[in-house]
């Protein structure tokens, strides 16, 4: 599994004009799910999410994690981070976990965040849905992280 962490001042996903979910404060976490990808990946990710110390404290320094801060997360599948451009000029997502198998982690991913983090803490969009996001960043401060199981 892989994900990109954007620290955020605000984040919003819409789908057809309706809102999903929205955060203030805190991180909105894109989530990629690659073939052959299991619980533990999804596990492993959501722990170091919910522990990531990245906002700032009193002087300026990434020292402050979410729960410390009161910060929320906003959760958003995204297949397109297995995407492979390099030959030619469409990507192929060959990499890229089928729904019927993507779908059960990122639901794990987005339960694990929430038993760490509490349920009001974390919102997300629509698994699979063509969605809208507006964010703030913050920083910027961008971390892409890949689970255990995809150090190569």
């Amino acid at each position: 599994m892989r994900v990109v962490v954007q620290r955020v001042r605000s984040g919003k996903v819409t789908l057809q004009g309706s809102v999903l979910g929205e955060i203030g404060t805190g991180y909105v976490v894109l989530v990629g799910v690659r073939e052959g990808d299991t619980e533990r990946d999804a596990r492993y990710l959501a722990a170091k999410c919910a522990n990531l110390r990245v906002l700032e404290d009193a002087v300026g320094k990434m020292n402050v994690g979410l729960r410390e801060a009161g910060g929320r997360v906003l959760v958003v599948s995204q297949f397109t981070l297995y995407g492979e451009a390099q030959k030619g000029n469409r990507p192929s997502f060959s990499l890229a976990a089928r729904p019927e198998a993507a779908e059960p982690l990122y639901d794990l991913f987005v339960q694990h965040l929430r038993e760490i983090l509490g349920a009001d803490a974390v919102a997300t969009g629509s698994f699979g849905g063509m969605m809208e996001l507006t964010i703030v960043n913050d920083g910027p401060v961008t971390l892409i992280i890949d689970s255990v199981s995809n150090k190569e």
